[in-house]
């Protein structure tokens, strides 16, 4: 007759596995706690430079959001627009501008849009937006 030797199953918690983590455990701690080496880590971000914010809503004639147009940001020492974006479904839009004393000229460019709603609609005027510092400035576009 053939018995069949049963062995005890391994198990992940074994002993030295046991003795192994206890005695790790204190010192991730100490590391992971200790000031001078957390700032040192891989983990920690870049501070983030100062900016200003400039946030808009587009209104139609009707006074009524309207989605999908475009809006163009640029300093108002330059010619070319630098920023370029599209209205939100709520008719918002924001731009993250450098911190400082400046002046900015946002309008809404319709050319070239094809929406039904927006084709019939005519450019409104452009905005002004003065920022000192790292400051938001809320405006709004009014469409003819």
């Amino acid at each position: 007759m053939t018995t069949l030797k049963l062995r005890r199953a391994s198990s992940p918690f074994s002993s030295a596995f046991l003795r192994f983590f206890f005695l790790l455990l204190p010192w991730y701690f100490l590391i992971a706690t200790s000031p001078a080496l957390a700032a040192s880590g891989s983990g920690q971000k870049k501070a983030e430079k100062p900016y200003a914010l400039i946030y808009g809503t587009v209104y139609g004639p009707d006074d009524h959001t309207v989605y999908g147009v475009r809006v163009r940001i640029r300093r108002s020492d330059q010619k070319k627009a630098k920023w370029e974006l599209y209205s939100d479904h709520a008719g918002e839009f924001a731009q993250r501008v450098p911190a400082g004393k400046a002046d900015y000229i946002v309008w809404a460019d319709l050319k070239g849009s094809k929406g039904n709603k927006i084709s019939s609609l005519q450019d409104g005027e452009p905005v002004t937006v003065h920022i000192e510092n790292d400051e938001r400035a809320d405006i709004s576009l009014h469409l003819k």
